[in-house]
C-alpha cells in the first residue's frame, strides 16, 4: 500500500537531510506518494509567503507531513512557520524523545520521552506594549492562555502513550507555586487525569527549576515527562543536549487534523551546501511518522540501522566527532537497513 504524505525539505541544510532521510526509506522498501512543498525561506523566494497555501492544502489532503527546518524570515511582519502550522492543524502534542546513541559520553543509558503541550501557554502570542510618555514600549506584557480542555488532552495524551509503549511513569512538570492559575491548572488537571491510570503507569510531579537540574544530576529517573508550551520548549533542548545536541533530535507534532515530523534543529545556513550536516535528526523523525501509520516494524529497522552505524560502524558526522559526510551517513544506514 502506498501512503500520501506531503514533503517539505526546508531551508538551509534541510533539503541535505532530506534527501539522505528519503534514501532510507526507499532502502526500506515503505512506499510513499510524496508531495513535495515550500516553506519558509524557500516558499518566499517562490511564492512570496513562507507558508503558501498550496502547502496547507497538501497537508489537509494528506494528513501527514515530514518536513525540514524551516527558516522565518527576519521583519516583515512574517509569523514564525512551525507556530502557525501547529495553530492551522490544532498540532496540540508535540513529542520529543531522548535517548542514547553514542557511546563514551558523560551519559549512558539516557531513555526518556518529552510531552510538549503545543498550542497554548505563553506561545498563543499575546504581546502588547504600552507607551508611557515618548517611549512606546516602556511597559510590556505576554499572556499566558490556558485551558482546562488544553490541559486535559495532552495529558491523557501523555499516559496514553506510556501505556502504548510500554512506560512505566509520567512525570508532571509544573511552576504552580508561583503560577497560581495556569500552572496550578495544569498541575490539578494531570492529576486527575493520572488518577485514570492507577496501577497501569505511574506518576509524580516536579517544579520545573527542580525538573531541569534533575535531568543533569539524574536523567535516567524520567521516563515520560509532560509539560507546557514553554517548559516543554526549554527542558527538550536541554535533554537532547545530555545525548549529543539536536543532530540527534526529531520531533513529531501530532494533533486532530494532521501529523507533522521533523527534524527540530535549525536550518543551519553556515554550513547548507556544504554535505556535513547531520541527517539524524530528520532519519529518527521519519521512523516516528512510520510508527504513526502503523508501519511499527519498519520504523523500528530505521533506527536500529541509524545506530548501528554510529555504535559499531562509527559512521559519524562532525557534530559527532567523526568526519563523515551526509551522503557517507546515508549510505551506512542504507546498508544496514
Amino acid at each position: 500500500m502506498t501512503r500520501e504524505a506531503t514533503l517539505i525539505p526546508g531551508d538551509g541544510v534541510g533539503p541535505e537531510i532530506t534527501a539522505a532521510t528519503m534514501q532510507v526509506l526507499d532502502a526500506l522498501g515503505v512506499k510513499f506518494d510524496w508531495d513535495e512543498q515550500y516553506g519558509g525561506m524557500a516558499a518566499v523566494e517562490k511564492a512570496g509567503t513562507p507558508l503558501p497555501n498550496a502547502t496547507l492544502d497538501s497537508i489537509r489532503h494528506t494528513k501527514l507531513a515530514l518536513k525540514g527546518p524551516l527558516t522565518t524570515p527576519v521583519g516583515g511582519g512574517y509569523r514564525s512557520v512551525n507556530v502557525a502550522l501547529r495553530q492551522e492543524f490544532d498540532l496540540y502534542a508535540n513529542v520529543r524523545p531522548t535517548k542514547t546513541i553514542v557511546p563514551g559520553g558523560r551519559y549512558q543509558n539516557i531513555d526518556l520521552v518529552i510531552i510538549r503541550e503545543n498550542t497554548e501557554g505563553l506561545y498563543v502570542g499575546l504581546d502588547h506594549s504600552f507607551r508611557v510618555g515618548d517611549d512606546p514600549k516602556a511597559v510590556v506584557q505576554a499572556m499566558s492562555v490556558m485551558t482546562r480542555e488544553g490541559c486535559r488532552r495532552i495529558c491523557r495524551y501523555a499516559f496514553e502513550y506510556a501505556k502504548q509503549n510500554g512506560r512505566k511513569k509520567v512525570t508532571i512538570v509544573h511552576k504552580a507555586n508561583i503560577l497560581k492559575a495556569t500552572s496550578a491548572l495544569f498541575l490539578e488537571t494531570g492529576r486527575q487525569v493520572a488518577k485514570d491510570y492507577e496501577g497501569v503507569v505511574a506518576s509524580d510531579d516536579k517544579i520545573v527549576d527542580n525538573a531541569a537540574m534533575q535531568l543533569v544530576i539524574k536523567p535516567e529517573q524520567f521516563d515520560v515527562i509532560v509539560t507546557t508550551n514553554l517548559f516543554g520548549d526549554i527542558l527538550s533542548d536541554e535533554a537532547s543536549g545530555l545525548v549529543g545536541g539536536l543532530g540527534l533530535a526529531p520531533g513529531a507534532n501530532i494533533g486532530t487534523r494532521a501529523a507533522i515530523f521533523e527534524a527540530v534543529h535549525g536550518s543551519a545556513p553556515d554550513i547548507a551546501g556544504q554535505g556535513i550536516a547531520n541527517p539524524s535528526a530528520q532519519m529518527l523523525a521519519a521512523a516516528m511518522m512510520l510508527d504513526h501509520i502503523g508501519e511499527t516494524a519498519a520504523g523500528s529497522r530505521l533506527r536500529r540501522a541509524l545506530e548501528t552505524a554510529i555504535v559499531k560502524d562509527n559512521v559519524r558526522t562532525k557534530d559527532l566527532g567523526g568526519s563523515a559526510l551526509t551522503a557517507d551517513f546515508a549510505r551506512a544506514v542504507v546498508k544496514r537497513v
